[in-house]
């Protein structure tokens, strides 16, 4: 069992959520019930699993974990780009954002090989 809050991946994650919080608060209203919420439930996500996974006793399952964590963030990036293309967000107001994620994404997956190779 490992412990998530020393994690430099969830510790990311973390500061990624109120990031991204705070991007949503600028969307069109019509779209709480729609990107807003899609986009609140896929970055909570990340940090989520992470946690879980880490109370997990069996490698194999904290790898699993940390590949739905990365899913979500891929997801989360997606659905960023999409605000951009309906004109919801500029891309210039979302560009540090998606940088963030592309960084965790890559942390993530690295932590998930290194994970895999033990």
């Amino acid at each position: 069992m490992r412990n998530f809050r020393e994690l430099e991946v969830w510790k990311d994650s973390r500061r990624l959520v109120k990031e991204v919080y705070l991007l949503t608060k600028s969307l069109p209203e019509t779209e709480k019930y729609g990107l807003v919420s899609q986009i609140s439930r896929c970055v909570i996500s990340i940090p989520a699993n992470i946690a879980e996974g880490s109370a997990k006793y069996s490698q194999k399952d904290f790898v699993r974990f940390l590949q739905i964590s990365l899913g979500s963030a891929y997801e989360l990036e997606s659905h960023l780009l999409l605000c951009s293309d309906l004109d919801f967000i500029s891309t210039v107001k979302i560009s540090k954002t998606i940088e963030s994620i592309q960084v965790l994404q890559k942390r993530i997956a690295s932590l998930i090989k290194y994970n895999n190779s033990k």
